[in-house]
């Protein structure tokens, strides 16, 4: 590594990353490697893996597979498709498993004996992700080839679970397995439950991270923070996004095109005081919820001021996004009844369900919704407490941290 950028404190992280390239190397040594990246697979001095890989004569740095947005982040916007390309710094193939295909397929893979897969997910199961990887994992199993994982912290802490758990027959490329809307694991746990418990008997090498514990924050530890994806800047927006992600599946703006995406959410119809009022009303912990204005640049609403809110959320650890997140969408359609709308498909690749039921990873919510029943946020929120419970013994199996 460089010098003089990382600052070693009291929770200074050694990354998956970081270990593979040092006393784990002999995983790749002799070996034709591709790498599973995105712009956030950096070490601590922001060193990118592709270029790490390239500096090391003791393997072969073969082909670059991007995520969706890209393998450099260069495509803004959620759901538009990546095009294979020829990576400028390296001049490798880059194989976009956001297009015609999200699972590498065996002519991507000819050659390749070692799929190391080294990105920053952000602890949500409505994230695509932790599906490329079960994808790449799929793939591993049937081409005959091992996949390295590079862990790294779940930004979110590896503590808290939240929110309903996926309903079997409503997966998507937004929630291929039954997990909570906030599943509390690494990437690296994630990939073991889906070898172990999911089936994917690919050959598997999970690389730890040292000095990692699950009570952590992103910005507790020494880790630089690089966004994942276009739409997720910072910590604070992984924090809200659990919860204000379902707006995707509705006509109200989530704040893409904003410097706020998903701590800004509204629509045009929408009187911002008297919706900050409603929400403020419920005392949901942790979180003030205030009234603002803004204009999308693109995305819905483009270019029309929008009221609404921004989500202040001061007590992180009280604050539960996902019943935020569907209070958010309660309170508009309760108070909007003519204005409200769910979006339309199609949504990731389904063409006909709900957007909205797909994000959710089930029919239920959309339903007490929509049911106008006098169900209150907590009663719906009540209901996928049993299935948490489940979870969590499920996963304590699969965890690597203490």
């Amino acid at each position: 590594m460089g010098k003089g950028i990382r600052a070693r404190g009291r929770n200074a992280v050694t990354l998956g990353l970081e270990r593979l390239l040092g006393e784990e190397f002999a995983l790749l040594r002799g070996r034709r490697v591709g790498l599973v990246c995105h712009p956030a697979s950096v070490d601590h001095e922001f060193q990118h893996a592709a270029d790490l890989l390239l500096r090391r004569q003791e393997c072969e740095l073969a082909a670059l597979f991007g995520p969706q947005h890209g393998a450099r982040g260069d495509v803004q916007d959620n759901m538009v498709e990546t095009p294979h390309a020829i990576d400028a710094a390296s001049g490798l193939p880059v194989y976009s498993l956001y297009s015609e295909t999200r699972q590498p397929t065996a002519e991507m893979l000819r050659g390749v004996d070692v799929l190391v897969f080294d990105m920053q997910d952000v602890g949500c199961r409505i994230y695509t992700f932790i599906y490329t990887l079960a994808n790449c994992m799929r793939a591993a199993q049937a081409h005959g080839c091992r996949v390295v994982v590079c862990d790294r912290p779940n930004p979110i802490n590896g503590v808290q679970v939240a929110g309903n758990v996926l309903q079997i027959g409503h997966e998507s490329f937004v929630g291929q397995f039954p997990l909570p809307t906030r599943h509390g694991m690494t990437i690296g746990e994630l990939a073991l439950m889906f070898k172990h418990h999911f089936g994917i008997n690919c050959d598997l090498e999970v690389v730890r991270m040292s000095n990692w514990s699950r009570a952590l924050w992103h910005d507790e530890t020494d880790v630089p923070w690089v966004m994942p994806s276009p739409n997720m800047p910072t910590l604070e927006t992984a924090t809200v996004f659990p919860g204000t992600v379902h707006l995707e599946g509705t006509r109200m703006s989530e704040g893409r095109g904003t410097t706020r995406p998903f701590e800004l959410v509204g629509a045009p119809y929408i009187a911002a005081a008297n919706y900050a009022e409603r929400l403020n009303a419920l005392k949901l912990p942790g979180v003030h919820f205030r009234a603002c204005y803004f204009v999308p640049t693109f995305q819905k609403h483009a270019n029309c001021v929008c009221g609404g809110v921004q989500l202040h959320v001061y007590d992180r650890q009280a604050f539960e996004p996902v019943t935020v997140g569907l209070a958010v969408v309660k309170v508009a359609r309760d108070l909007y009844p003519d204005d409200f709308l769910w979006k339309e498909a199609p949504y990731e690749y389904e063409y006909e369900r709900n957007p909205f039921d797909v994000i959710a990873g089930t029919t239920q919510l959309r339903e007490s919704l929509e049911r106008g029943d006098g169900s209150s946020v907590a009663q719906i929120s009540d209901a996928w407490q049993a299935g948490l419970e489940d979870f969590r013994e499920l996963r304590k199996e699969y965890l690597l941290y203490a």
